[in-house]
């Protein structure tokens, strides 16, 4: 067996960098999406149906990719084309005014995501199964979500200077670049990612090699851990507030104008990156228990974030910030704990689309409830939360779950 030529370290941080430089393209167009539909005469109704499109693509879209992941083992190739779909749909959104255009862009840039996530999700399972899972999958979270800082300020500070959408746009053309150059150096130095799983014995459900070939392995059932698992993740996402009615309450309580709203999730997605660090590590050592974090936090964002008080709003937005970290990286690496590896393409898939789906009834809920009463808000929620913590129970008692 061949050693990796990358340590899974040098690897694992390798794509997170990857990931900064492709946040930095999607991050930095999401910023400006709303104002230049707006300054191309698109409705609000027309704004939020297009955005709301592109992310039910980016999110539905995985339930394909990632069986067919786990039927090709493409993962390189999916990988790359689908970040090549975005960073070069994006660029392109300044050189055309025509509104169903921009339109297609966005959903190609969105279908993207949906391309690469569930195959990226696997490339990263069997490079952090040499170093600690929740510590990987931490580290990538973490040099992700500073791209997501580092975007919208490049793109208010090109814009502030040219007020012109073509040139901001054009100016995500570098940093897409880069991430193909890295990619494609990548892919040939470390051709085979699952090596590092093979090579550091990862402790993953055993399947007998001699009885078990790749193909019946990718038909597989994924197992009733995985399902209760994914229950207690849909219905915890289901009851977390997003940060567009936060970002709403702020500015029509008069507690922040829209500038100060967009330095404020700049400061979320840096609690974002701390918490995933901190989490990941503490995941690795006493395991699913740190999950436990999740629904705790989660029903303390209403009653904060929601509040008359500055000083409270502000632990409200820090709180989501820590909780939108643990999403993003122990969330998804205990489900590599649960699936074998040429099934968890599919897995990866399915459960992007649930958490997808959940985000998008939550945010619908929110809205709704936040519109009607505040107390019963901030109640709701928490009741959700508690449904959550009764499902981690039956998933953690209920089924061998294999995470420890």
């Amino acid at each position: 067996m061949s050693r990796a030529p990358y340590s899974p370290w040098r690897f694992v941080v390798a794509m997170g960098f990857v990931s900064m430089l492709a946040d930095v393209v999607y991050e930095g167009s999401r910023a400006i999406t709303g104002p230049f539909l707006e300054s191309l005469g698109v409705s609000a109704v027309a704004v939020g149906a297009i955005t709301g499109v592109g992310e039910a693509i980016g999110f539905a879209g995985r339930l394909g990719s990632g069986p067919l992941a786990d039927r090709t083992r493409a993962y390189w190739p999916l990988l790359i084309v689908g970040y090549a779909m975005t960073v070069v749909a994006v660029p392109f959104l300044g050189v055309t005014t025509v509104v169903w255009i921009v339109a297609t862009l966005i959903f190609i840039e969105r279908a993207g995501k949906a391309v690469r996530r569930p195959a990226k999700d696997v490339i990263l399972s069997h490079a952090t199964s040499a170093i600690g899972r929740g510590r990987g999958f931490a580290v990538h979270e973490a040099l992700d979500q500073f791209g997501a800082v580092l975007g919208p300020l490049a793109v208010a500070g090109v814009f502030h200077l040219t007020h012109n959408y073509a040139p901001t746009f054009a100016m995500l053309a570098l940093p897409g670049f880069i991430v193909i150059v890295l990619l494609l150096r990548l892919r040939k130095r470390v051709p085979d990612p699952s090596t590092y799983e093979e090579e550091f014995a990862a402790d993953e459900p055993a399947i007998p090699a001699a009885r078990t070939g790749r193909r019946k392995v990718a038909r597989l059932p994924l197992g009733r851990p995985f399902w209760w698992y994914l229950s207690f993740a849909t219905v915890t996402t289901i009851g977390y507030t997003t940060f567009g009615v936060v970002g709403f309450h702020l500015v029509r309580s008069g507690l922040a104008t829209t500038a100060e709203v967009a330095v404020i999730y700049a400061a979320a997605m840096i609690v974002d990156a701390l918490a995933a660090l901190a989490v990941g590590a503490l995941f690795d050592r006493v395991g699913k228990r740190v999950l436990l974090v999740v629904p705790v936090l989660a029903a303390a964002i209403p009653p904060l974030a929601f509040s008359r008080s500055f000083p409270l709003a502000i632990a409200g937005v820090l709180v989501w910030g820590a909780v939108m970290g643990v999403q993003e990286s122990v969330l998804r690496a205990a489900v590599a704990d649960l699936i074998p590896s040429g099934r968890r393409g599919t897995a990866y898939g399915i459960f992007a689309a649930a958490i997808g789906a959940a985000a998008l009834v939550g945010g619908i809920l929110t809205g709704a409830l936040y519109e009607t009463s505040l107390p019963l808000l901030v109640a709701v929620v928490a009741g959700i939360q508690v449904a959550a913590l009764l499902l981690y129970v039956v998933w953690s008692r209920g089924g061998r779950s294999e995470v420890p």
